[in-house]
């Protein structure tokens, strides 16, 4: 790979990443809201199952478009990780912010509804989780914003590395396809 080939698939990955974070904001958004609506609860669930084939879709974009239609499996998978690094980092941002700025302990607060609720105190005894519950409450009251914001750029990346796999085999195209 050359330089140029090289700052070319940085820079499609950066501007897809964008799209990546957008995408993964609006299934956060969707999962925040929807710990009272089940609606979108359900619609973080399937925004988060699309990533992906997201991805998938933007590297036969790259292929398509910036490589003529040729592109090899380490070139796929360098892009997807890239994706999903840039992404993840954006995400990550995004993250601090709600969690510094916006949150104000609504998560938190409503986890502890939820929990203390009659229904929830049944379900915890019969699984005999009660204890579990509670450690996991104080333990969310210390995690700073930026924990949560390292915690998931973490598992982003790392399922950059384990999903660029799959989606690098699915887009390389070594030969012309002729129409």
């Amino acid at each position: 790979m050359t330089s140029s080939e090289y700052i070319q698939l940085k820079a499609f990955a950066r501007n897809d990443g964008f799209l990546l974070s957008l995408l993964w904001v609006a299934s956060f958004a969707s999962y925040i809201l929807g710990i009272t609506n089940q609606i979108l609860a359900l619609l973080a669930v399937v925004l988060a199952v699309m990533t992906p084939f997201f991805v998938f879709s933007r590297l036969r974009r790259y292929r398509d478009w910036g490589r003529n239609g040729l592109i090899s499996f380490k070139r796929g998978y360098a892009y997807a990780v890239f994706v999903f690094f840039y992404g993840g980092v954006l995400f990550a941002v995004v993250q601090y912010l709600y969690f510094a700025y916006v949150d104000n302990g609504y998560l938190l607060n409503t986890f502890s509804k939820i929990i203390s609720s009659e229904e929830g105190q049944q379900l915890l005894r019969q699984y005999g989780m009660t204890q579990m519950a509670d450690e996991s409450l104080s333990q969310m009251a210390m995690t700073r914003p930026i924990d949560y914001a390292l915690n998931i750029l973490t598992v982003n990346i790392v399922l950059g590395f384990i999903l660029g796999i799959p989606i690098g085999l699915l887009g390389q195209r070594r030969v012309e396809v002729k129409e």
